[in-house]
């Protein structure tokens, strides 16, 4: 469409697709196929991978690592000790804290705490994930969740603050009782230790 701002490719990144709007700082990697959308800004000693979309208004960095298959969606703010694994969903305005106990009238970046989100995570708008915790393989966090301990995998958490009330499969699907996946069929079991494992 005439005059509307267009994607750009930029010589530090084959295959890339930037917007023009978009800000991406030196020291950066970006993995081919990937997007990055309006208003976005790439900080230092940020890797991303391949396959990725960063939507409008995403902030990534610095020291953040994305993995390949990632989907950003606008307004969300990836900060310092955040890491996705491959295949990671993040809803709109979901939200990542980077400190505990934060004041503006004193300094603790010296205490920002890592955020380990696994591979095939989906988080949904509005959600926060209070830092120091890891989020399993697969697992579902409702929209508007606060989730403030670790989560296992294919948990699916919701409320204030997150707690489990069932298990998702790999594919996304609720399972029932019987821990069949609607839509694959695949199989799981829970373990005596209150996780939920793959039957193979």
């Amino acid at each position: 469409m005439a005059g509307q701002p267009e994607m750009r490719s930029d010589p530090r990144f084959a295959g890339v697709s930037i917007h023009e709007s978009a800000y991406v700082d030196q020291d950066v990697s970006i993995g081919s196929g990937t997007k990055i959308w309006h208003f976005v800004h790439v900080l230092p000693h940020t890797v991303i991978g391949k396959d990725c979309v960063l939507g409008q208004n995403v902030m990534a960095g610095p020291r953040v690592t994305i993995g390949d298959g990632c989907k950003i969606q606008n307004n969300v703010a990836l900060y310092d000790g955040v890491e996705l694994e491959e295949g990671v969903f993040c809803g709109p305005s979901c939200v990542f804290t980077n400190v505990n106990n934060p004041r503006a009238f004193l300094n603790r970046k010296s205490e920002f705490r890592r955020t380990l989100v696994k591979t095939g995570a989906s988080i949904g708008a509005n959600a926060t994930i209070v830092c120091g915790h890891t989020l399993g393989r697969y697992c579902f966090i409702a929209a508007g969740a606060v989730v403030a301990k670790d989560v296992p995998d294919f948990a699916l958490m919701a409320g204030v603050p997150a707690r489990r009330i069932g298990w998702m499969s790999r594919n996304g699907a609720k399972l029932g009782p019987d821990l069949i996946c609607p839509e694959t069929g695949e199989r799981y079991r829970e373990t005596r230790d209150g996780r939920l494992e793959e039957i193979a």
